[in-house]
């Protein structure tokens, strides 16, 4: 009996030891091999990978650091660059009588006092300085086409004078223009950083500040309000996009009144415009019996006041 359980023993360590041997060194497969005769951590290793938590973690993150970007992107504030008026001159390249053209012009005015004519035109709004010289200057126009459309038809106009007039030397001399931050500006603060602002209160209420690259003179307000004198139009949206991460970081808190302004701005754009202002309710009139209201009374009247 001895030796028969010593056999059964042997025989049983042996094939325990074959099992779990095929498992580790030649990777069998959990179906192979019952699972109360693997140990738990050669069962991990034998069975299927599955997908490491930390992939997980990084989905999660990367969602969660594209939320903002969203809200940011949706949250960008659009600032509207308003062309209020682009100045050119040029050269017609002939003598010009002013005296013939204040007499013989339309919508013509002769300034005898500065030596010079002006001349308006209705399509394109513009006035055009006249000088004997053959040199014009033109302002009033919103864009550097329109501007361009004005001078030529100032030339035309000459022409049918009687003038030998060319279109020469046509430049864009100067732009202006304006846009409105979506914030207020602590414009003192502003000053005391930046040397290239000069901020002169008992001069002038806005901050002048100037860029050299592209050059251009803004002039900043505490209201978020920019004016902005260039030589191009591109010119001025290169200058608001250089000025506005300057003035940012001194913006003020918003305020009740600049979230409904803000709100309303939102949803004009989308076709909902905010509703008109109501008139104020009227002063309601004073009643018959009311000891003030007073009454006009004639002479015959005496017993009246009785």
């Amino acid at each position: 009996m001895f030796d028969m359980a010593t056999l059964i023993q042997e025989n049983g360590i042996k094939e325990l030891s074959k099992a779990s041997h095929n498992v580790v060194n030649h990777g069998m497969t959990t179906h192979a091999v019952a699972s109360h005769m693997v140990p738990d951590h050669e069962y991990c290793e034998a069975g299927k990978p599955e997908p490491p938590e930390p992939q997980c973690i990084d989905t999660d993150v990367a969602m969660v650091q594209q939320d903002p970007k969203e809200e940011d992107e949706e949250e960008t504030p659009e600032i509207d660059i308003m062309i209020n008026n682009v100045v050119c001159s040029f050269s017609v390249k002939c003598h010009l009588n002013l005296r013939q053209i204040a007499l013989n012009g339309v919508n013509v005015e002769f300034r005898r006092e500065n030596g010079m004519v002006t001349m308006k035109l209705r399509r394109p709004y513009t006035t055009a300085s006249i000088w004997s010289s053959g040199r014009i200057t033109c302002t009033g126009a919103t864009s550097e086409d329109q501007a361009k459309v004005a001078a030529r038809r100032y030339a035309r106009a000459l022409q049918k004078l009687g003038f030998q007039a060319r279109f020469r030397n046509f430049r864009v001399v100067n732009v202006l223009g304006t846009c409105r931050m979506p914030f207020g500006i602590r414009i003192i603060a502003f000053s005391k950083k930046y040397k290239e602002a000069d901020y002169e209160p008992e001069l002038h209420p806005g901050v002048t500040y100037k860029l050299y690259n592209p050059k251009a003179t803004l002039k900043i307000f505490s209201t978020g309000g920019v004016t902005i004198t260039a030589r191009s139009v591109s010119d001025v949206q290169s200058a608001v996009e250089r000025i506005f991460p300057l003035v940012y970081e001194f913006r003020k808190p918003r305020t009740t009144a600049d979230d409904e302004l803000l709100r309303q701005k939102r949803a004009a754009r989308r076709g909902a415009g905010p509703a008109p202002p109501r008139a104020p309710p009227r002063a309601p009139a004073a009643p018959a019996d009311d000891p003030m209201h007073l009454v006009t009374l004639s002479d015959d009247d005496k017993d009246a006041w009785e």
